[in-house]
C-alpha cells in the first residue's frame, strides 16, 4: 500500500519517492487559491523546498484499500504554526490520483 511510501517520503524529503507514488494524472486543488497543482509541479524546487521546511508527527493511516488512501497528522510548518491535517487521496491505477484535504490550526 501507499502510506508507509508516503510517510517515507515526507520524513525524507524523498522528491523521487514521492513522485512514484502519484498519478501521471495527479491534481490537487487548493480551496483557499484556486490554484491546482499537478504532478509535474511537485518537481519544482519550491515543492521541495516546502517540503523540507515541515515536519510530521502522529502520522497514521486511518484506512487504505485499492480505491482511496486517508491520512491523518499534524504538520508543523516553517513558520512554527502546527494544523491537524486530514487527507483524502482518491487512487487511479494503484497510485495516488487526487488529493483534498482540510487543516484545523492547532494552538501554541
Amino acid at each position: 500500500m501507499l502510506y508507509d511510501s508516503y510517510v517515507k517520503a515526507f520524513n525524507e524529503s524523498d522528491i523521487d519517492l514521492l513522485l512514484s507514488i502519484h498519478h501521471e494524472e495527479f491534481e490537487a486543488t487548493f480551496h483557499s487559491t484556486g490554484k491546482v497543482m499537478k504532478k509535474a509541479d511537485m518537481q519544482a524546487a519550491d515543492t521541495i523546498a516546502w517540503m523540507k521546511s515541515m515536519s510530521t508527527d502522529k502520522s497514521r493511516c486511518l484506512y487504505e484499500n485499492d480505491d482511496i488512501l486517508v491520512i491523518h497528522q499534524f504538520v508543523t510548518y516553517g513558520s512554527g504554526d502546527t494544523d491537524a491535517v486530514m487527507s483524502v487521496f482518491p487512487k487511479k491505477d494503484g497510485l495516488i490520483w487526487r488529493a483534498e484535504s482540510g487543516a484545523t490550526p492547532m494552538p501554541t
